[in-house]
Parts: structure tokens; C-alpha cells; sequence
């Protein structure tokens, strides 16, 4: 049963990609978190995340800074996998926080690189990352929001469903 449960809540979080919500408020860093936890394939792992991001990208519309982006994503599942050995409400939010502050970092420093909007020295990645602040709000809340959601969500599955297993095995 736990082999239907990820696949289900990776896909219910990727699908919410699809639907209205504020900038950068998104499951993808928790989907990324999510997958390096509890997928012991690791390029399962990897491919998961990534796929879920080109596939809604390839909705949404694709980007300049999509291998920034896609880069940033790779690391946030190493940090699921290195970080989450034991899932706990610290470790959780430590690395949604790790995850958020990675894909920041990396992903204005593509629209930097790569956009024209700001002069390429340190005056322009200094205001690329001063006028991303608001974003990155956005990004801590959402990775906090779905890291909780998908982790609480299948430790609460996994629970029920022992709990209904033994109850059926004692009748």
C-alpha cells in the first residue's frame, strides 16, 4: 500500500502547481524533499521531481533560467535524502528551510545571469536578490505548507493503515 501512497500524494502536490496561487507558493521543494525521503531509488528519486516540474512547465510555459531551476531542484532532493533519515517536525522544517534558501540562492542567480535585467556585477546581483525577497516569503511558506502537508499527510497514512492491519488481524 505504501507504493500507492507516494506516487498519489506526489501527484496530488504536483497538480496543485497547476492551479492559481501566489507566486512562488508551490509543493516543488517539498515534492523534492518528499522523493529524496522515501523513494530509496535514487534516480527514481531524481526523476520524479524534475519530470513533475518539466511536465507543469510545459504548461505553464518554459523559462531562461529552467536549468537553474531544474539544478537547484536536484540538490533539494540530495538534501531530502541526506537530511530526512529520521522524520520528525525539526528535521522536516529544517530542510523545507534548507530547500527554500538553496533554490533561492540558485534561481536568482539565473535570473541574474541570464535575463537581462540587471547588470552583470555585484550592484546587479545585489538588486536581483533584494527585489527576489518577496518571492522567497513566498517560497519558506509553500515549502513549509506542502513539507508538512505530504510529510505529516504519509506518516499519518502509514499509521491508519498499520493500526486498520492490526485491528483486522485481531478480529
Amino acid at each position: 500500500m505504501n507504493k500507492l501512497i507516494i506516487p498519489v500524494l506526489i501527484i496530488l502536490a504536483a497538480v496543485t502547481r497547476l492551479i492559481p496561487h501566489p507566486p512562488n507558493f508551490t509543493p516543488i521543494i517539498a515534492i523534492g524533499l518528499f522523493s529524496g525521503t522515501y523513494i530509496k531509488n535514487r534516480s527514481l528519486a531524481v526523476l520524479i521531481p524534475i519530470s513533475v516540474m518539466f511536465l507543469s512547465d510545459w504548461f505553464i510555459g518554459l523559462h531562461r533560467t529552467i536549468f537553474f531551476v531544474y539544478g537547484s531542484l536536484l540538490l533539494v532532493v540530495v538534501v531530502g535524502m541526506l537530511f530526512l533519515n529520521k522524520v520528525n517536525i525539526r528535521n522536516c522544517s529544517a530542510a523545507a528551510l534548507s530547500g527554500s534558501f538553496l533554490f533561492f540562492i540558485i534561481t536568482n542567480f539565473g535570473v541574474w545571469l541570464t535575463s537581462g535585467y540587471y547588470p552583470i556585477d555585484i550592484d546587479g546581483i545585489f538588486t536581483c536578490y533584494i527585489l527576489a525577497l518577496p518571492f522567497f516569503g513566498n517560497t519558506i511558506a509553500g515549502s513549509l505548507f506542502y513539507t508538512a502537508l505530504m510529510f505529516g499527510g504519509y506518516e499519518l497514512l502509514k499509521r491508519s493503515l498499520a493500526q486498520s492491519a492490526m485491528e483486522s488481524i485481531h478480529k
